[in-house]
């Protein structure tokens, strides 16, 4: 997971529309989403601080930039295997792209995919906060270099 199957975050996006599409319900889409989770990398326990942890979220989420602003890099853990899988998915279109492309692209996937109707509100909720902080880390990264 470390390099982006696709090469831009719109084409990631259009990956993920099409994979879900196959899945004839939502019981076999969150099937998909825990497998997805469960191939995450491993995240060391030394790393899950409450520096690097995700508020806003009901279950624990944390999130590690690394990189700069040609290519920044994301590594995330849940102790939710629903969430887990959510990060793979986020992680898919973001990571691994320069700032200016993580800024700049909407998840228009959690709409595409219909997850904006089936997450419960904390969910989304816990989704929402985990985008904002990564865009976040992403527009720090722009403003240090001076490309805001």
């Amino acid at each position: 997971m470390n390099t982006p199957i696709e090469a831009t975050a719109t084409e990631a996006q259009a990956a993920i529309a099409e994979e879900f599409a196959f899945f004839g319900d939502w019981t076999e889409r969150y099937q998909y989403l825990i497998d997805l989770g469960r191939q995450l990398p491993p995240f060391p326990d030394e790393r899950k601080t409450e520096e690097n942890r995700v508020h806003g979220c009901q279950s624990m989420v944390w999130l590690i930039p690394s990189g700069d602003t040609s290519r920044m890099h994301f590594d995330a853990a849940s102790d939710s295997a629903i969430v887990s899988g959510l990060i793979a998915l986020v992680l898919r279109v973001y990571s691994d792209r320069s700032a200016r492309e993580i800024v700049e692209t909407e998840p228009a996937f959690i709409q595409e995919i219909g997850l904006a109707k089936h997450l419960s509100p904390t969910r989304s909720n816990g989704l929402a906060a985990m985008l904002a902080r990564l865009k976040a880390y992403a527009a720090e990264a722009l403003a240090a270099d001076g490309n805001a």
